[in-house]
C-alpha cells in the first residue's frame, strides 16, 4: 500500500541545509519503499536557514540578492525572499551573522553592529513589503538592534550631537536619539522569529549568554551590559517614543542576536516563535492532512529540541493529524529512559553517530548517512 511521508527537517548547522537533508531523507526513504509518495518541506526555526528553507518551500517564492553593509563594515551580499502575498523574509545571519567574519575577538565584539539588517529591511519596505519577517540568530553583534534602527533612519547622537559609532562601544557615549528619521515600515509590520526567550539584561540576557560566543571576556561582559543599558534608557526617554520602552526589556527574546529583538520591540515589532512563523509561511500543517508519517531532523536531538525547536512543532502538528512521526539527527543526546518514553509514544528515532560509528563520522559524511538513515527508517516501521 503506497504511503505518504512528509519530510520537515531543520538543517544540520554546519554540515547541512534543511533542503539537503530532506531530499537525502527522500532518497534513502525511496529505495526501500519505492512506490509511496514523499513531500519535501525544508524548516527552519529562524535563524540561520531560514530564508533558504522559506524559498524552497513556498510556491512562487522570489529569492533577491541585496549588498549591505556586514557586520564589520565590509560589503556582504545578502538573500532576501519575496513571497507571493507581499511577505518578505530578511534573516540576520546573511547579513550580520557571525560567520561572515574570520574569527571573533574582544574588538570585534565591540565593533560589530546590526547596520546591514536594517539596510536589508529599508530594502524590503522601499520595494512594497507588506509585511517582514525577520529571522534572528547567530549574530555577531551586541549592539540592541541599534545598527539597524540607524539603517531605519533613527539617530543615535552624542553630547554633542554627532552620531555615535556603531557596535556596543558606540552605545557608551549616547546621549539622545532623534526618532523622527524613522522610515515608514510595512503597513502590517514586522516580526521578530527566534527560537530564544532571553532578555535584553541580567544573567540571561544577551550580553551575559551570549557576549562570551562573540569573543566577549569576562571582563568585557559588564561593559557590553552597559552599553545595552544606556540604550533601553536612552530610547526610553526619547521625545517621540511611545509607551514604555524600557519595559520591552524583560520581553521574551528582547535579547536574541546580541539584543536586537529588543530593537525590533522598540519600533513596533510583534516577537513569534521561528519555528511557528516558519510552518506558517510554508503551509505546513497543511501539508500533513492525510500523512502517515511525518519525520523531522536536526543536527542534535535532546532536550533543548522541545523548547521551540523544529522537532517539537512537526511533532505536535502530526499528532494533530494522527500521523506516525519519526526523527534522524546527528547525534542523540537523550538517556535510555527518555528514549524508551519515545519509543512508547510511536516515535521512531534515528542517530547518524550511532550508524557510522562515531560522530566525526557522521559529521563528514552527513548526507550520505542521512540516506541511510531515511532508508532505515522505512525498512522498520511498521504502518
Amino acid at each position: 500500500m503506497q504511503r505518504r511521508t512528509v519530510i520537515a527537517p531543520d538543517s544540520f548547522k554546519g554540515t547541512a541545509s534543511a533542503a539537503e537533508v530532506a531530499a537525502a531523507i527522500r532518497r534513502g526513504w525511496l529505495r526501500a519503499r519505492p512506490g509511496d509518495e514523499c513531500v519535501e518541506v525544508p524548516m527552519a526555526d529562524g535563524g540561520e536557514g531560514t530564508t533558504a528553507a522559506i524559498a524552497g518551500s513556498v510556491p512562487g517564492a522570489r529569492v533577491v540578492s541585496v549588498r549591505v553593509e556586514g557586520p564589520l563594515g565590509a560589503p556582504v551580499d545578502a538573500e532576501l525572499v519575496e513571497l507571493p502575498d507581499g511577505t518578505w523574509v530578511v534573516e540576520l545571519a546573511e547579513t550580520s551573522g557571525i560567520a561572515l567574519l574570520d574569527g571573533v575577538d574582544r574588538e570585534s565584539c565591540a565593533r560589530a553592529s546590526t547596520i546591514g539588517l536594517g539596510q536589508a529591511i529599508r530594502f524590503a519596505a522601499e520595494h512594497g513589503a507588506r509585511r517582514v519577517l525577520v529571522g534572528l540568530g547567530s549574530s555577531a553583534s551586541t549592539d540592541g538592534g541599534a545598527g539597524m534602527l540607524s539603517a531605519l533612519g533613527v539617530r543615535f547622537l552624542d553630547a554633542a550631537g554627532a552620531d555615535i559609532p556603531l557596535g556596543n562601544r558606540g552605545l557608551h557615549s549616547l546621549e539622545s536619539v532623534d526618532i523622527s528619521g524613522l522610515v515608514r515600515l510595512p503597513a502590517d509590520g514586522l516580526v521578530a522569529l527566534t527560537d530564544v526567550v532571553n532578555p535584553l539584561f541580567g544573567v540571561a540576557g544577551a550580553a551575559a549568554v551570549f557576549g562570551p560566543q562573540k569573543g566577549a571576556s569576562v571582563d568585557d561582559v559588564p561593559l557590553l551590559e552597559a552599553g545595552l543599558t544606556r540604550l533601553a534608557q536612552v530610547l526610553d526617554g526619547a521625545p517621540e517614543a511611545s509607551g514604555d520602552v524600557l519595559a520591552l526589556a524583560a520581553h521574551p527574546g528582547a535579547g536574541a542576536a546580541g539584543g536586537t529583538g529588543f530593537g525590533l520591540l522598540a519600533v513596533g515589532a510583534e516577537v513569534s516563535a521561528g519555528a511557528v512563523a516558519v510552518a506558517e509561511a510554508v503551509g505546513l500543517r497543511e501539508l500533513l492532512r492525510g500523512a502517515d508519517l511525518v519525520i523531522t531532523g536536526e543536527g542534535s536531538f535532546d532536550a533543548q529540541s522541545e523548547a521551540g525547536k523544529v522537532p517539537s512543532l512537526v511533532r505536535r502538528l502530526a499528532l494533530e493529524e494522527g500521523a506516525r512521526f519519526g526523527v534522524i539527527a546527528g547525534r542523540v543526546g537523550l538517556g535510555a529512559e527518555e528514549r524508551a518514553v519515545l519509543a512508547r509514544d510511536g516515535v521512531s528515532i534515528v542517530s547518524l553517530s550511532e550508524l557510522a560509528g562515531s560522530g566525526r563520522r557522521a559529521m563528514d559524511e552527513t548526507l550520505d548517512w542521512v540516506e541511510v538513515a531515511g532508508e532505515r527508517m522505512a525498512g522498520t516501521l511498521e504502518f
